[in-house]
């Protein structure tokens, strides 16, 4: 393998490595930091619900599908940068 190819896959895991990171930090802050704020936040309301339990019930959901749609459309994007797109 040449070196070009060796610098051109660590930079492919470095930024599909750095992606991972972010979905995670984002998972944890949802999974697990919003549920340990549900006492506070139920003093506030949304559409008529405490909102630490609209974020538990319903946000929490929201959330997960936003990240997994953002993770695959970054990764989409690294993957064509550096030619491991899938070919239409």
């Amino acid at each position: 393998m040449s070196i070009d190819n060796t610098e051109l896959r660590d930079r492919y895991w470095q930024k599909t490595r750095n992606l991972t990171i972010l979905v995670l930090g984002l998972w944890v802050f949802f999974s697990l930091i919003i549920p340990a704020l549900v006492g506070s936040l139920n003093s506030m309301t949304f559409l008529g619900f405490p909102l630490g339990f609209y974020m538990i019930a319903q946000g929490s959901l929201i959330a997960f599908v936003v990240i997994i749609w953002f993770q695959n459309w970054r990764q989409d994007a690294i993957d064509d940068e550096f030619g491991f797109g899938e070919e239409s």
